[in-house]
């Protein structure tokens, strides 16, 4: 079974509405190329200041960034991962940061909160999204027609404990907002060794540009096959990702090389 799925590179704005606009415009683009799933990137809606994603944080389950997906995954008939919304956390100072994916019928299908928070320092480059960002405490996959999909964002790909935890996968999506000093050392190698350790499809969505916050992302959203081989590479600015994931083809190298069933702890 072959499936086409698709990623989706941005480079947002601390504006909610422009966002929305070029977020439709992308995934409209990766359907109209047959993609079964999209993903946006990390902070999709929008990449302003640290506190400028409390000020649109929403309930789970309601507000118009949740609107706003599910109803571009039914209009499309496709599962959608949306990247990271801001949902409320019980601080009022903070958010979680949060994948929502829908299915094609626009409903929930699954949730996952960012488990590990990004804190960097170097010479004039800082950031802690501890300050405004509660972390997440469960792991979360969710079934396809395809296969089992498991959820990560960003920085948790630095944590492959996390991805054990998930068990046996078909796809890997980890939606990413990679500062350009940090993925042009670490995002390539990094995401490559998560689809070898676990034998499965890696599905990254980047920001990939200069923003008008002044930050700098890496971008090189790709999809990566469970031999570690690239399949698909936008390396900076707007546009689509788009390649297949085969089954048939994830079946074989685990039986030529079975490293999962091999394993001890």
């Amino acid at each position: 079974m072959k499936t086409r799925v698709a990623a989706c590179q941005m480079i947002s704005t601390p504006r909610v509405d422009d966002n929305l606009h070029i977020a439709e415009k992308l995934v409209t683009e990766a359907a109209r190329q047959g993609a079964q799933l999209v993903s946006l990137p990390e902070y999709f809606c929008l990449m302003g200041q640290e506190q400028d994603k409390v000020a649109i944080r929403e309930a789970f389950g309601q507000g118009p960034l949740q609107q706003f997906l599910s109803e571009l995954a039914r209009r499309h008939d496709i599962w959608l991962a949306g990247g990271t919304v801001p949902l409320e956390a019980p601080e009022p100072d903070k958010v979680l940061n949060t994948t929502l994916v829908y299915n094609p019928q626009g409903e929930l299908a699954a949730r996952y909160d960012k488990v590990h928070l990004f804190s960097f320092s170097k010479g004039q480059e800082s950031y802690d999204e501890a300050r405004t960002i509660r972390p997440g405490t469960q792991v979360s996959s969710f079934e396809a027609p395809w296969g089992r999909v498991g959820l990560s964002v960003c920085y948790d790909l630095r944590f492959p404990e996390l991805y054990r935890a998930m068990g046996a996968l078909g796809l890997l999506l980890v939606p990413a907002a990679f500062t350009y000093t940090t993925g042009s050392a670490h995002w390539d190698i990094l995401l490559r060794a998560r689809a070898i350790e676990n034998q499965c499809y890696v599905l990254a969505a980047a920001q990939g540009g200069k923003h008008e916050n002044g930050r700098r992302t890496w971008g090189h959203t790709q999809l990566i096959d469970p031999w570690g081989q690239v399949i698909a590479l936008l390396e900076e600015g707007e546009g689509v990702v788009v390649g297949e994931i085969d089954n048939a083809y994830l079946t074989k190298v685990r039986e030529d090389l079975p490293a999962l069933k091999h394993r001890k702890m």
